[in-house]
């Protein structure tokens, strides 16, 4: 009784299936039809990536086998780039709008020191642009280490017996820097701020006095001196930025080395002999991969979006059907 109960539900289902199946269909298609021509007009996007080599030395133990260090972590850079350090002034420099700046993303690719950059965008030449200027910038920060890492390491070089003196004294000294820093950066945000409320200020009387349709010679002066104020004052913030971005790098460093001073102070031992050894064998940073664009758009996802619209628009009708079928008998009933 209940498989005869089972086959003749099953029997309803496909009635109300075949008698609506129009509507299934149609319905179906005109989704897959809008999820094409919805894919197709939207503008396409290209992924725009360049790889970087940070700057390194080559060290060999003492055991003979040869090493690569870094300056700057890796971590660091792509730390730096994904909570865009760089955006404004590259904006700035670029004469871009910051509001419709593109979201870089960095990487550190797997198994390796080397940085990836990329970029999804419609302008190909505005998103290479982006990279060669973020490249560059990177290049100018990491090459100014090298030389300051060798001199960093041969002022902390001590006797051995004087190891436990120079764990304390490297330790404390990593904290006053730290502060000194932290207190340096705190002054330097307080700056600009100040400065962008400046420029509020400015614009805002500029704009008042741009409202006005008949201006006297006083109030266009004024709106002149306005005008060259605010570009002082944001080239002023960009400098400042620039200062507040390297003292964030130079933060980001003492981090990584006071949490391990101790393990630091043995290796320091063995790596100014190293550097002694290989000063000249100091490799800046450089672009493995020049900014190139992929063969092909990455997105919209034409083929994607389809083959997705097919099988819940099916669903989505289905359901559909069955709900304006029950409806139907639902009124049927209240009829009879």
């Amino acid at each position: 009784m209940n498989e005869y109960e089972s086959k003749i539900e099953l029997m309803n289902y496909l009635n109300v299936f075949w008698k609506r199946k129009w509507f299934i269909i149609i319905s179906t298609s005109l989704i897959i039809a809008t999820s094409a021509v919805i894919s197709f007009l939207m503008p396409p996007k290209w992924e725009v990536d360049a790889i970087i080599v940070p700057s390194k030395f080559i060290s060999q133990t003492r055991e003979g086998t040869f090493r690569e260090n870094l300056f700057v972590p890796s971590q660091v850079i792509v730390s730096l780039i994904n909570r865009a350090t760089y955006n404004n002034l590259i904006a700035t420099e670029l004469s871009l709008d910051i509001k419709d700046f593109p979201k870089i993303k960095a990487e550190n690719l797997k198994n390796t020191n080397l940085v990836r950059v990329s970029i999804n965008e419609k302008d190909v030449k505005k998103a290479k642009l982006i990279l060669i200027s973020l490249c560059n910038r990177l290049k100018k920060m990491l090459d100014q280490y090298p030389d300051i890492k060798i001199k960093e390491i041969n002022s902390q070089i001590k006797p051995k017996e004087t190891k436990n003196l120079i764990l304390k004294e490297g330790i404390k000294t990593s904290k006053n820097k730290f502060n000194i820093i932290n207190q340096r950066k705190q002054e330097i945000e307080k700056e600009m701020s100040e400065i962008r409320k400046r420029i509020e200020d400015l614009e805002k009387e500029r704009r008042l006095i741009l409202k006005k349709k008949n201006r006297s010679e006083s109030e266009n002066l004024a709106m002149l001196l306005y005008s060259n104020e605010i570009q002082q004052s944001s080239m002023t913030h960009n400098i400042l930025n620039e200062w507040l971005v390297n003292k964030k790098i130079e933060e980001e460093i003492i981090n990584l080395e006071t949490k391990d001073k101790e393990r630091l102070i043995d290796l320091i031992k063995n790596e100014i002999v190293d550097l002694n050894a290989t000063k000249g064998r100091v490799y800046y940073a450089q672009l493995n991969k020049e900014p190139t664009s992929s063969a092909s758009p990455v997105s919209p996802k034409k083929l994607f979006n389809v083959l997705i619209a097919a099988p819940l628009g099916f669903i989505i009708f289905t359901i559909l059907a069955f709900f304006f079928e029950y409806i139907e008998k639902q009124k049927a009933k209240s009829i009879g």
